[in-house]
């Protein structure tokens, strides 16, 4: 009976050790370590230590960098577009560039028939010089009348000596009073001819007094006609104001065109900009000459641009559309609304890699430097863009006038041929 109870008891072990191992140790493999609690409360330690780190790095960069940078990919390049248009009415019969090409400053573009503006010169060439010698003849004419009134005056003094020697005799009974007669007449038709000759002398004076040739209004009329025939003649051709590359050809061989016809563009590629389209939310911190990075889309992550904020805009986008919205209605939506902030690009990275108009970048501003100005405070001292290649014609009209004036006044004798 004692055997019988060990062997009960034995068997009560052996369940009671199998089911704690199906409970405690289910899946268990032979040879398999069993989980330490000590091993998984380090690891719970660390992963918290490496959340903890994680958010002190957030919290790092946004502080050093997040909260003082913005940027955007809503950002194009731009540039100035410089469109070719004639000033006067021509046919077209040359072209001289395409689009692609470079062009330089002062590069003839296009040439209209110049028949009709080489007349239009001449005609106007020859009316100064006629005018001019018509002026000589006015200062001629005056030094004549001086010199007719002292031979004048000499014969009013002749004749008044010769009044008064017969006045004398005849006063001894000498002569008759008819011979007396006779001299007072000579003296008084010889000082109506001298009032006559006077007036003559100021008349004629007055048209040149105090001017010369050149400064004569006859001639500066006539000179103001050669000039407007001559740019009308040189503006038969058609100049590049800037050096850039030639796009939107639309000029053709033959095309009769107006004043203001648009022919073809020129973009100086030196002269770009990017305008980029920043949310109102995000301009509190920006200022003008803040650091600017660009990233074009054309290079990629293989070229970065620098530049720097050069102005903000002074409306929103959609306040200079072509049909502003109306949010005065009871289907109100508020959208946050975007305002153009042109960027300066630094001009040699952009002679290195050259950029497009048009092309897409993605722009980050540091806003760190807070001492700049929101807005311009003072106007431009200079003009943004110039050009000096029309000045020239006028230049070489102005010097065809003096040519004029001179081979048609310097024959013109004494004090005329000095005018």
């Amino acid at each position: 009976m004692a055997t019988a109870t060990r062997e009960n008891n034995a068997a009560t072990e052996q369940k009671d050790s199998n089911e704690q191992k199906g409970t405690g140790g289910q899946g268990a493999q032979p040879g398999q370590p069993q989980k330490n609690p000590r091993k998984r409360k380090l690891l719970l330690i660390g992963l918290a230590i490496v959340v903890i780190l994680a958010g002190i790095g957030v919290w790092g960069w946004y502080e050093v960098y997040g909260r003082w940078s913005e940027s955007t990919d809503d950002a194009y390049v731009n540039g100035n577009v410089v469109e070719i248009t004639p000033q006067t009415t021509g046919t077209v019969v040359s072209i001289g560039a395409d689009d692609g090409d470079l062009v330089r400053e002062g590069q003839v573009l296009v040439q209209f028939d110049p028949n009709d503006a080489e007349v239009a010169l001449q005609s106007a060439e020859a009316n100064l010089g006629k005018v001019v010698r018509q002026v000589r003849g006015l200062y001629s004419n005056v030094d004549g009348i001086k010199a007719q009134l002292a031979a004048q005056r000499a014969e009013v003094k002749r004749a008044q000596d010769n009044y008064t020697r017969r006045r004398n005799l005849a006063a001894g009974g000498a002569i008759s009073q008819e011979e007396l007669s006779h001299a007072q007449d000579d003296l008084t038709s010889a000082q109506n001819a001298l009032a006559n000759i006077q007036q003559q002398l100021v008349t004629s004076t007055a048209l040149v007094d105090d001017t010369e040739v050149a400064s004569h209004p006859d001639v500066k009329a006539a000179a103001a006609q050669v000039r407007q025939a001559y740019l009308s003649n040189s503006r038969s051709t058609l100049i590049a104001p800037v050096t850039g590359y030639v796009a939107k050809r639309t000029v053709q061989l033959g095309q009769r065109v107006q004043p203001g016809t648009a022919l073809m563009a020129v973009i100086p590629l030196d002269q770009l900009w990017i305008d980029a389209n920043f949310k109102e939310t995000q301009l509190g911190k920006m200022r003008i000459g803040q650091p600017v990075d660009i990233q074009a889309d054309l290079y990629g992550g293989d070229v970065k641009f620098s530049g720097t904020v050069d102005s903000v805009g002074a409306g929103t986008g959609s306040a200079f559309a072509l049909l502003p919205a109306q949010n005065a209605t009871g289907n109100w939506i508020k959208i946050v609304q975007r305002v153009p902030v042109r960027i300066h690009i630094n001009p040699d990275e952009l002679a290195k890699n050259p950029l497009r108009i048009g092309l897409s970048t993605v722009v980050d501003v540091d806003l760190h430097d807070q001492s700049g100005p929101v807005l311009a405070q003072q106007p431009p001292k200079q003009a943004s863009f110039t050009t000096d290649v029309y000045a020239k014609q006028l230049a070489d009209a102005d010097t065809l006038i003096a040519r004029l004036i001179h081979e048609n006044s310097a024959s013109a004798p004494g004090k005329t041929a000095q005018r």
